[in-house]
């Protein structure tokens, strides 16, 4: 009589991953509201851990699974059956399955199905979103020194990151708007934002700012320092007589030119504009010196500075003054208005004068009509008409005496 022998541990053992298929096959039913299997979505960078976690809200000591996004089991309950060693088991538990997925990779990214072993089965999925940083960032010019009043332009790029990157520019503590343009390349994004603006002298030494903003990083940026070549900037001060001071014959004059540029200015001279330097004219560097001054020196001077970039200058208008002017100009600016002050009484006295003598003569230009008119009314003839009124005019005067 033949014996039946038993199945080894090792039979059971090779037949583990096809029972777990089975019951996974059997397990796949839509995701949906109002299930006890709960779990959320994942987003980590690249290279960093992702932990999936399979909860169950009312447990009733079902078997937990957790598959990949190709649906092989990582782990049914706290076996792992897949030879994947990233994934680790963090918690086992009848009312939770926690893994870890250690250096998470690009291809990790996807779906994650978390199965429930119930009457009806139950499944539910978690999404792995997986960041990759942008790298080699860097800023692309096209020289290493400008000139003012030129036009450059700078290109920032942001290389294989994933989601793509939002790049911004700033010069200085100033916001500054590049056009940006997006390349992929498989599931990676470059991108590349172009500046361009016109650079002033006020611009040298400035930062430039290449700045990214992606979900992956906090900060990340790199900047240029712009190095700006201008021409000089010329200006003239006079230092002797002190500013303001008149300009007087016999005096001396002194003046200085200063002149600021990059490079800095090689060349400086003095000329006088449309004719030449009067001979005891002596220029020291940037100073000119006049001891004596007189009429002659009257004239515009001029200061000039050049470097590589280019030409600038200054002028001074001298006029020479004689020798006493300027010290009694306050006593005659008092005698100025003394006099205006005297002629404005006088002519306000004579008009009030004219108003008087005016109100007077009409007066008594009224009165002698009154009486010429009374001696002519009472006559009969011409010889009449006289005596009245030279009567009418001794009354008149009774009356003048008796008005007044």
């Amino acid at each position: 009589m033949a014996s039946r022998s038993e199945p080894a541990p090792a039979a059971a053992a090779a037949a583990l991953p096809l029972l777990l298929l089975l019951l996974s096959a059997a397990a796949l039913i839509p995701r949906g509201d109002g299930q006890n299997l709960v779990t959320e979505d994942v987003t980590v960078v690249e290279g960093e851990v992702a932990t999936i976690s399979c909860r169950v809200k009312n447990s009733d000591d079902s078997v937990i699974q957790l598959l990949n996004p190709n649906r092989q089991t990582i782990y049914f309950r706290d076996f792992r059956p897949l030879k994947d060693s990233r994934f680790q088991l963090v918690n086992f538990s009848n009312s939770e399955l926690r893994v870890s997925l250690t250096n998470v990779s690009v291809s990790d990214e996807g779906r994650y199905f978390c199965q429930l072993y119930t009457d009806p089965p139950q499944e539910t999925y978690t999404t792995i979103t997986v960041l990759v940083p942008p790298r080699n960032l860097m800023i692309d010019i096209q020289k290493e020194t400008d000139v003012e009043g030129e036009e450059i332009e700078l290109n920032c790029t942001a290389m294989a990151s994933r989601p793509a990157t939002t790049i911004r520019w700033f010069k200085g503590s100033k916001e500054l708007t590049g056009k940006s343009e997006v390349e992929r390349w498989s599931d990676m994004f470059t991108v590349t934002s172009q500046l361009s603006f016109m650079v002033r002298r006020e611009d040298d030494g400035v930062p430039v700012v290449c700045q990214v903003e992606h979900p992956a990083v906090k900060e990340l940026q790199t900047m240029h320092y712009l190095d700006v070549m201008y021409k000089p900037h010329v200006q003239v001060s006079q230092k002797y007589p002190l500013q303001g001071g008149l300009t007087r014959e016999g005096e001396s004059l002194e003046l200085v030119c200063q002149a600021e540029g990059k490079p800095k200015p090689t060349d400086m001279k003095w000329l006088r504009v449309d004719d030449e330097l009067p001979q005891h004219v002596i220029v020291s560097r940037s100073n000119l010196h006049i001891s004596s001054l007189n009429k002659t020196d009257n004239g515009t001077y001029r200061c000039e500075a050049s470097n590589a970039v280019g030409k600038s200058y200054a002028d001074y208008m001298l006029y020479v003054y004689d020798s006493r002017a300027g010290e009694d100009g306050s006593i005659r600016a008092v005698d100025h208005a003394v006099i205006g002050g005297v002629v404005a009484v006088v002519v306000f006295a004579m008009l009030c004068l004219l108003i008087i003598l005016g109100r007077y003569f009409a007066r008594h230009k009224g009165t002698y009509f009154t009486h010429e008119a009374k001696g002519a009314d009472d006559a009969a003839d011409a010889d009449t008409a006289i005596i009245n009124a030279e009567g009418g005019q001794n009354n008149s005067e009774e009356k003048k005496e008796y008005f007044i």
